[in-house]
């Protein structure tokens, strides 16, 4: 019997500006700077790992930020919405925080929820849901935001899609059950409660395709509990689409392949972690790169940009990162 996939391991989006970038997840929504280190594919390019305190598989949003990137489109084929789950209670602490950095902010409901919509400096759209989480993420202990306030880990995404049938076979094969429907929108999700479980379809017909680019998601990526899970799991896809070999990204292991509506899935194992190559108290603080690229350290770090980190430790009293 293959391990079930309990949800999102991580997202990774396309950003521009690398410090501006930087300074929106970690300043204005109180994310971790978990990893800073190189896309594998393109060494010449920082990889940004934002998330909670160490990093927990549910809670990862990571950039590739790509200076001078050209704007990308969403549409048909692409995750139109990321969506981060928040604390009960906390929905207006964040609308004032958001508005007090200069974000547009906009509210709606979907399938019962009230969800905070708005969009980051490259114009992704990101939301933030209230939801009591069995297992939240730690809070980050390097920022201004309450522990009681702070991003628990995803929610979910929104992938827009001009049909449903085969799409919802895939996430079928993958254990995730339609659960709900509300006008244009289907959710799906697996069994259990673990963070980033809910992939909601928006269904338009008559949607153009989406173009990658700054502003856009390049792909999803599920939990692996371990390597044996994931060939376990690579074998099954592979009966029915194309599934690339087993990609060792130092964090993790990832197998990828396209789902039948466009958007681009990955799968990737919990282990070994982000704690493999420094310790919790300094994550993101230095240029980590892959022991291949190490012969190449002083040529990568000529080319990518500085940053500059800022950290904040205690806030109104309350430990940042402190039991919730």
């Amino acid at each position: 019997m293959k391990t079930p996939i309990v949800g999102l391991h991580h997202v990774t989006a396309i950003a521009s500006d690398p410090q501006r970038n930087l300074d929106f997840y970690t300043q204005v929504l109180g994310l971790r700077f978990v990893k800073r280190t190189i896309n594998f594919d393109d060494p010449g390019t920082y990889h940004f790992y934002f998330g909670d305190d160490t990093g927990k598989p549910g809670t990862i949003l990571t950039f590739f930020p790509w200076p001078h990137a050209r704007k990308g489109q969403m549409g048909a084929g692409e995750v139109i919405a990321t969506a981060f789950s928040i604390p009960v209670g906390s929905r207006l602490f964040w609308i004032e925080r958001l508005k007090a950095n200069g974000v547009n902010v906009q509210e709606h409901t979907r399938f019962g929820s009230e969800v905070i919509s708005f969009s980051d400096p490259d114009g992704m759209i990101i939301e933030l849901v209230e939801q009591k989480e069995a297992n939240p993420g730690a809070a980050p202990r390097y920022a201004d935001v309450l522990a009681s306030k702070a991003i628990q880990g995803f929610h979910g995404v929104t992938l827009l899609e001009r049909s449903l049938e085969n799409t919802e076979e895939l996430l079928s094969i993958m254990g995730l059950k339609k659960i709900s429907e509300e006008e244009n929108f289907v959710r799906f999700a697996p069994e259990g409660n673990a963070l980033g479980r809910f992939i909601d379809i928006k269904l338009d017909s008559a949607a153009r395709r989406g173009s990658m680019g700054a502003g856009t998601v390049h792909h999803i990526a599920f939990r692996n509990t371990d390597d044996a899970a994931q060939a376990d799991w690579r074998r099954t896809l592979a009966r029915y689409l194309s599934v690339t070999p087993v990609q060792d990204r130092t964090y993790f292991h990832s197998i990828y392949f396209r789902e039948p509506g466009g958007v681009l899935f990955e799968m990737a194992t919990d282990n070994p972690g982000f704690l493999i190559d420094e310790p919790a108290e300094s994550l993101g603080e230095e240029l980590r790169i892959p022991e291949w690229y190490e012969p190449n350290r002083r040529a990568i770090e000529a080319h990518i940009a500085p940053i500059t980190l800022h950290k904040a430790a205690v806030v109104k009293g309350e430990e940042v990162g402190a039991s919730r």
